[in-house]
């Protein structure tokens, strides 16, 4: 018998950590017709999961007690046990109630896959134990590096892979399959150490430090060096989904980064690890200086420096966590305290803040956490070079701080009024910048440089919008009401427009952004009395500011259908007063519209417009046959469906276009790509009826010919099953071509 069987333990490893994180990205895209776009979706399925990893490693610690032989009785028992809740689907809960999807998220993702992931996920610190029972194995933790390895295909196999080719019913049939050949991977692993002993001896290689027993100082460093990165990882996240796209492929970055830094940080091979070390000061203070920084426009460029950043802190500090390891003997502790390091982080970033804060404030808060925590080393040792004595030293960093606060307010004040001179910002970013690495090795005074640099990066005005009461925070997503000089009100939901209304006397109730008189939501709703008579029922999906309540007629039957409370009470408490002007007494529905909309009524619109976005898209649910449907069964047979597509970073004409060809609807496509009126803001809207005629006439009375046909159709048709949007990417848009 191979005395080590390395292969044969890697493989496990791999196979485990593989099925593992493919199984996250697809459970929230099983999730997503339920639970719509909003970012806190994948937020809330990453706290469950690192939850039950923080279980499984428990589980993992206390089977370990055991020796070998009956610890793999137990662990393949329960495997066999759980396989009979498969293969993977959503548990069958009650929809919540609003304003409880942060908690009853977490519940279905429990529910949902609670079983099998929990005992996966003490693949890697049980086998890595398994493994180390042989004292001849070697040292065990290379192999968790080999976990993160899995773990990061997992994740780059689900949307470059599995999703675009697979529908979610095979994909959980496949995961299934891998499950049993993980069971199988385990057997042999407990076959080849059947006869190890519960024990290791101490190895005389083990460095002197390990050697001594783990304290709780120890424990702690262990915690907050796992937490901080974790939390990052989510913060990042809700970044990169609240301005571009709620869909696997962007979930899966940050987190598939994070699980990177584990290969590099726990390898043999230190290269990495030192280098990030080294230079991780320095992306904390160019790129985290900007973490305060609300992202109007985010651009590819801001975009992939703070996903350098993350992968550059997080492995840094996974690389001083890996230092900080003890003993093999106690080798399942400190995965234990690690995950739930992880834990911790997750529940601050996904539960706590959100309750807490009005803005992501978390990010700048675990910036700082890593500015506190990630090695300090410093670049130019001018202490030592000019053999200062202490007391000059104390005067020096005093001296630097002070420069720094005085280049932060000139800073403060160069963003403030928005110069067009981008050298300015530059340059005097640079000079703190140096300000900070002349402070590394004194941790408070570089920590006082980060906060003055996160002030002067935009950080003050983002106090002050937080101190106005302007912006609220939601479970799906972060709202901003800001007033400006030309005597308008603006919406936004994360750096999104999402309405806006002139204060100016006399024409508060004009119809601006995307909803202006030559839009097609415009061109259709406000001549429905053409259309459909002077009696012709409207619905609305998505309220925003209410601006299309303005097209209503006196003797028209409206309904609007909303997600979130929060955008509700805008126009309750007239913050924007389109619906309390326009359409006082009509209903608004609280709720998924998708599910809404199946319970009520059928044949009940001559209009539905579909205008829920979630941030600057549609949610992908909203796109799919089994919605498509329901809005068949909404509408009346000659009615007209509205789909507002606007996106900065996707052409969706092609899915709508093989909809509407799937069940031989005809359609129209409306872009107002030349309002003419500075209040009117660009729009893509399409037009789709069972009936041709009623397109016709639609046409018609428009009065021009800017209706056009869509595109060919896809070769595949949305499905809750099979939905993909890599292939609508506008990737010139993307790379700010």
């Amino acid at each position: 018998m191979n005395s080590a069987a390395r292969p044969l333990f890697v493989a496990t490893i791999l196979v485990g950590s593989f099925l593992l994180f493919l199984v996250q990205p697809m459970v929230a895209r099983l999730a997503l017709p339920q639970l719509g776009g909003a970012p806190n979706v994948w937020n809330s399925a990453m706290l469950v999961y690192q939850a039950l990893l923080l279980a499984g490693y428990a589980y993992a610690h206390v089977l370990q007690r055991l020796p070998v032989a009956r610890q793999a009785m137990v662990h393949i028992g329960l495997f066999v046990l759980a396989a009979t809740t498969l293969p993977i689907g959503l548990a069958n809960l009650a929809p919540p109630q609003p304003g409880l999807e942060t908690l009853w998220v977490p519940m279905l993702f429990l529910a949902s896959i609670g079983p099998v992931f929990f005992l996966v996920s003490a693949q890697a610190p049980l086998m890595q134990r398994w493994f180390a029972a042989n004292p001849n194995a070697g040292e065990p933790y290379a192999l968790y590096a080999a976990s993160n390895l899995g773990s990061f295909a997992g994740l780059l196999a689900y949307p470059l892979v599995v999703e675009p080719n697979f529908s979610l019913a095979a994909q959980g049939w496949i995961w299934t399959a891998g499950y049993g050949v993980l069971v199988v991977l385990i057997s042999f692993a407990a076959w080849q150490r059947r006869t190890s002993p519960l024990a290791m001896p101490q190895r005389s290689e083990e460095p002197d430090e390990t050697a001594e027993p783990v304290g709780w100082r120890r424990i702690a460093l262990w915690t907050a060096l796992a937490a901080v990165p974790s939390g990052l990882m989510l913060s990042t996240t809700t970044h990169l989904t609240t301005d571009m796209f709620a869909m696997p492929l962007l979930w899966v970055i940050p987190l598939g980064i994070y699980l990177l830094s584990f290969v590099f940080s726990f390898s043999d091979n230190r290269l990495v690890a030192n280098f990030a070390e080294r230079i991780a000061p320095f992306a904390l203070l160019l790129v985290g200086g900007m973490a305060a920084t609300v992202q109007t426009n985010a651009t590819l460029n801001a975009v992939f420096a703070e996903l350098v950043m993350l992968f550059i802190v997080a492995t840094a500090l996974h690389s001083r966590l890996y230092r900080h390891r003890p003993p093999a003997s106690q080798l399942t502790l400190f995965y234990l305290v690690m995950s739930a390091g992880g834990v911790l982080g997750g529940l601050f970033t996904a539960l706590i803040a959100p309750l807490m804060f009005d803005w992501v404030w978390e990010h700048p808060l675990l910036v700082l956490a890593a500015a506190a925590l990630v090695p300090q080393r410093p670049w130019i040792d001018w202490i030592k070079r000019f053999n200062l004595p202490e007391q000059t030293v104390r005067l020096a960093y005093v001296l630097i701080i002070a420069v720094a606060i005085l280049l932060t307010i000139h800073l403060d004040q160069q963003v403030e009024f928005g110069t067009e001179n981008l050298l300015p910002v530059l340059g005097l970013t640079c000079l703190i910048a140096l300000c900070g690495i002349m402070a590394l090795g004194r941790r408070a005074a570089f920590l006082i440089i980060m906060v003055a640099l996160m002030i002067g990066r935009g950080g003050w005005s983002n106090v002050k919008d937080s101190e106005g009461e302007m912006r609220e925070r939601s479970y799906f997503g972060i709202y901003s009401i800001r007033d400006f000089a030309d005597g308008t009100r603006q919406l936004a939901h994360g750096s999104t427009l999402h309405g806006m209304q002139l204060r100016t006397p006399g024409r508060e109730l004009t119809p601006t952004t995307y909803y202006g008189p030559n839009s097609g939501a415009g061109l259709a709703i406000r001549n429905a009395p053409t259309l459909f008579g002077p009696g012709a029922s409207v619905g609305v999906v998505g309220l925003g500011t209410g601006t299309l309540s303005c097209y209503r007629k006196p003797d028209q039957h409206w309904t609007f259908f909303e997600i979130d409370p929060t955008v509700l009470s805008y126009s309750q408490n007239h913050a924007f007063t389109f619906l309390a002007n326009c359409a006082p007494k009509m209903p608004v529905v609280i709720g998924d519209a998708r599910l809404e909309l199946a319970k009520g009524p059928a044949a009940r619109f001559d209009v539905l417009a579909i205008d829920a976005f979630s941030s600057d898209a549609i949610p992908l649910h909203l796109l799919t046959t089994q919605a498509m449907d329901v809005y068949e069964r909404a509408l009346k047979p000659d009615g007209i469906l509205l789909i507002h597509i606007s996106n900065r970073f996707m052409d969706l004409r092609p899915v709508v276009s093989a909809l509407a060809d799937a069940r031989g609807w005809q359609a129209r496509a409306r872009f107002d790509d030349d309002p003419g009126d500075p209040v009117v803001i660009s729009s893509d809207w399409i037009a789709l009826s069972r009936d041709p005629a009623s397109l016709d006439r639609l046409v018609a009375v428009s009065g021009d010919a800017r209706w056009t046909d869509l595109p060919p159709p896809d070769t595949r048709v949305w499905t809750d099953q099979f939905a993909s949007v890599l292939p609508f990417i506008r990737w010139d848009e993307v790379l700010g071509r």
